[in-house]
């Protein structure tokens, strides 16, 4: 497995300039698809709940990247270098934008995802960035062929704040000057965004389509052990701290679902990752990401929707 996948490392994605630029204006699109969706009376919750929203942005900004990190730091004979690294850009990143629909799906607390999913998606404009210089550079230091990579947390966090922090920003004051206009408009941008960046991912793989025959079944398997652990990180942690199950279903899909399309656009943006780096598997674990998430966590709320449901009142 482990020779496979280091030839991986040393593959140069087919990528033009034009496809790059429409991956940035896709997924500034999508950001500002979910900021329609946030209401300043979403961030109640915070004070309403603030247990919950506190153990679901612990969650998803501590245990998953640490989680992660123990992962490949126990596996690293197995990971190559651009595979370790695609974990952990990916556990660095914020929820994914289905993650509200999911948690209706699962009959979970829609109420306490969006505050979450809203929440997160400000934060993530420092901890993203963050997160990935800590635990990359800490696995980057575990490894003397690791050390001439160069993460740049100030290039990250201007790419950040250009692609989170302006669509977001354009979006919250969208829907709190236009509110009649932001309702008609919001659902259909919304499953627009996400038609978009399916597309896009197709195109990707298309275009990539014989490294990705080639490579898929360990990526498939590396990215469904990951996803799984997301899923059950997030679930148990809200356990432990007494957390009742609607909230621990909600913030294990607050952590298992990420903006791994986030994570594609770090990983081009060349001022971040030289492209002499060759970090092919970083790609591949991203875009993959992006779609198991989805086929993922729509069959966890189904499980838990026909197997337990919860009363919406009930803790048990």
């Amino acid at each position: 497995m482990h020779d496979d996948l280091l030839m991986l490392d040393s593959v140069r994605l087919n990528f033009s300039q034009a496809s790059l630029h429409v991956m940035n204006i896709s997924i500034g699109f999508i950001m500002f698809g979910v900021a329609l969706g946030i209401r300043w009376d979403n961030f109640k919750q915070i004070f309403l709940k603030p247990k919950s929203v506190i153990v679901g942005i612990v969650s998803q900004f501590a245990v998953l990247p640490a989680v992660t990190f123990l992962g490949v730091w126990i596996f690293s004979d197995v990971l190559t270098p651009s595979v370790a690294f695609g974990l952990i850009l990916v556990a660095s990143c914020p929820g994914g934008n289905i993650s509200n629909f999911v948690s209706s799906v699962a009959k979970a607390n829609v109420e306490l995802s969006v505050s979450l999913t809203a929440l997160g998606t400000v934060l993530a404009v420092v901890f993203t960035p963050l997160n990935f210089a800590f635990w990359g550079g800490l696995y980057a230091a575990t490894s003397p062929l690791l050390r001439p990579i160069q993460i740049n947390p100030f290039e990250m966090f201007q790419t950040v704040v250009i692609l989170l922090g302006f669509p977001v920003a354009a979006g919250i004051l969208f829907s709190q000057k236009l509110p009649k206009i932001t309702r008609l408009i919001e659902k259909p941008i919304q499953k627009l965004s996400i038609l978009i960046f399916a597309l896009f991912v197709v195109m990707a793989f298309r275009n990539n389509y014989t490294y990705f025959i080639r490579y898929i079944n360990w990526i498939l398997l590396i990215v469904l052990i990951h996803n799984s652990l997301a899923f059950m990180s997030g679930y148990w942690f809200s356990r432990v701290f007494g957390l009742n199950r609607r909230d621990s279903r909600t913030i294990s899909i607050e952590t298992g679902i990420q903006n791994s399309g986030l994570g594609l656009v770090l990983l081009f943006n060349p001022k971040i990752f030289p492209h002499e780096l060759h970090m092919g598997g970083m790609a591949f674990i991203a875009a993959w990401w992006g779609i198991w998430h989805i086929i993922s966590g729509l069959s966890l709320a189904s499980f838990w929707t026909r197997k337990r449901p919860i009363d919406q009142t009930v803790d048990c």
